[in-house]
């Protein structure tokens, strides 16, 4: 298998095993999958979430950011829902559950990743500019999984939803997706939008 996760800090996956063993937590997440869920659920593929900074035609070379750890939960079957956590001045904490098409188009851009050679680190890329989540596939399969620039030997593969025009689920060199990206990008502030889920 090309893929090499890396694995989650283990504050950030007692904090989901705790989450989901809170009848509170789970009754109260706006995710009716995971609320109806029957039989045990089990956190699985943790995938460190970066974001892309703000990224612009003449601007530096763009930089990545850890933000948090997501974690697909699944039930005996399929994965239902997803937590995510974020690190605090504490360390690592439990965000939130969701559900949604990311769920699904990660798991499926996970399984093409696999028949892709050579050995990947995969990682999730958010795009605030474009509400745009991607499928990162680090080219170097033991960095830090906290610490890394986009490479020239990296692939991003956008997740559907994908924004107009850009493919989802289809790989794409670091450089030329970022000048599709480039081109997309509004001048101004920055986004009014938060990361996509």
């Amino acid at each position: 298998m090309p893929l090499h996760l890396f694995p989650a800090p283990a504050p950030a996956l007692r904090s989901v095993l705790a989450a989901l063993g809170s009848p509170t937590a789970v009754r109260e997440a706006r995710t009716p999958a995971l609320r109806s869920a029957q039989g045990p659920l089990s956190p699985e593929l943790p995938l460190p979430v970066h974001v892309l900074e703000r990224i612009g035609p003449n601007g530096p070379a763009p930089a990545t950011r850890l933000t948090g750890w997501r974690f697909l939960i699944r039930d005996a079957e399929r994965a239902v829902a997803a937590a995510d956590t974020m690190i605090t001045a504490d360390g690592w904490t439990f965000s939130h559950f969701f559900e949604g098409p990311y769920i699904a188009s990660t798991e499926l851009a996970l399984r093409q990743a696999e028949t892709v050679a050579p050995r990947y680190q995969p990682r999730l890329l958010s795009i605030p500019e474009l509400y745009m989540l991607t499928l990162w596939l680090h080219g170097d399969a033991e960095a830090d999984a906290a610490a890394g620039e986009l490479a020239p030997a990296d692939l991003l593969v956008p997740l559907a939803p994908a924004p107009p025009g850009i493919a989802a689920h289809r790989p794409h060199r670091v450089a030329d997706l970022l000048r599709v990206m480039t081109l997309r990008i509004p001048p101004g502030p920055g986004p009014l939008l938060g990361s996509p889920a």
